[in-house]
């Protein structure tokens, strides 16, 4: 980190019920989402780097392969993968709280895959799987520093601004 401060803000989003979930057409190419048993944590590793490189996810690089194991192991917590044409195209990760609410904590494309609808769809996925696990509420975060379409999706699918906060990010 080359210790840069830059200023952010943070949107939170919810969704309270799950009929309110505006599902995206499915792309027009062969996909598929499904939750990993059994991530490796290289793999892991590899889809948050590449996903989150032009949007400072910086939280979670410094991570060793222990902390990884344990996050991926812990059962508050699910690795979805989408494919397209048997090539990993986007993921998210689901935690549930204490409360039952579930947290589509990441959440995110690889930039070969942008333009294309998949971001509308793999969101529809994630909301859907999370309402399927028995969400309470489904909620998220996003910021100024997600892909420029991520604040706008989020509000297409149905989410609901609750709260916003500024904060300084070190990259």
């Amino acid at each position: 980190m080359s210790g840069r401060r830059l200023t952010g803000e943070r949107t939170f989003l919810e969704m309270r019920d799950p009929s309110v979930l505006s599902r995206a057409l499915p792309p027009d190419l062969p996909w598929r989402v499904e939750r990993m048993g059994d991530c490796p944590p290289s793999f892991w590793r590899f889809l948050y780097t590449e996903i989150g490189r032009d949007h400072h996810w910086v939280d979670r690089l410094l991570w060793s392969e222990v902390q990884i194991r344990a996050y991926l192991e812990d059962p508050a917590v699910s690795i979805w993968l989408m494919t397209v044409g048997g090539a990993p195209a986007g993921y998210f990760e689901l935690r549930r709280d204490a409360s039952d609410a579930i947290e589509i904590a990441y959440f995110g494309i690889l930039k070969d895959f942008y333009g294309r609808g998949f971001g509308g769809h793999l969101l529809t996925q994630a909301v859907q799987s999370a309402w399927d696990a028995g969400a309470a509420r489904v909620w998220l975060h996003t910021s100024t520093f997600d892909h420029a379409h991520a604040l706008s999706n989020y509000l297409k699918r149905g989410f609901q601004v609750y709260k916003t906060e500024n904060y300084i990010l070190q990259v």
